[in-house]
């Protein structure tokens, strides 16, 4: 074989093995991916059951409700919209409360509500962690 006919055979070998690569890659990440969708997105409209999703929006005022275990919380997702009953069992993240935005990575239910795996709070952009704010406030105290 000429070498430039081995040259082409090792080219098409290492392509072959790079597309490989990457549908493995992306088969794999299929079931890791998960699509995000506010409440009024699924309004009236078939949810996606049985599939990774994430919910998110407002928890509504006065929605939530923590059960006798200590660990299971139910309470609304809303966006002004439409408003989704979420069902979640375990450790709340710190910044969750009535009145501020919520991401729940669950699943929704065959009856439109949602069951979370997981929780992630949000805050807005003036958000300060209370260890920082208070040695903030120490520092504006000592230089007066």
């Amino acid at each position: 074989m000429k070498p430039k006919h081995q040259r082409l055979v090792l080219g098409l070998l290492a392509l072959g093995a790079v597309a490989g690569a990457a549908g493995l890659a992306l088969s794999a990440l299929q079931d890791q991916a998960a699509f995000f969708y506010a409440p009024g997105d699924i309004a009236g409209k078939p949810v996606p059951t049985g599939k990774a999703v994430r919910l998110g929006g407002m928890v509504a005022a006065g929605s939530i409700v923590r059960k006798a275990d200590g660990v299971s919380i139910d309470f609304v997702v809303t966006d002004g919209k439409a408003k989704v009953p979420v069902a979640f069992r375990g450790v709340a993240p710190d910044l969750f409360k009535e009145g501020s935005g919520v991401v729940a990575e669950g699943k929704f239910n065959p009856d439109g509500s949602f069951t979370a795996d997981n929780l992630l709070a949000k805050h807005d952009e003036r958000y300060m962690p209370p260890q920082v704010a208070g040695k903030m406030h120490k520092t504006e105290t000592l230089e007066k």
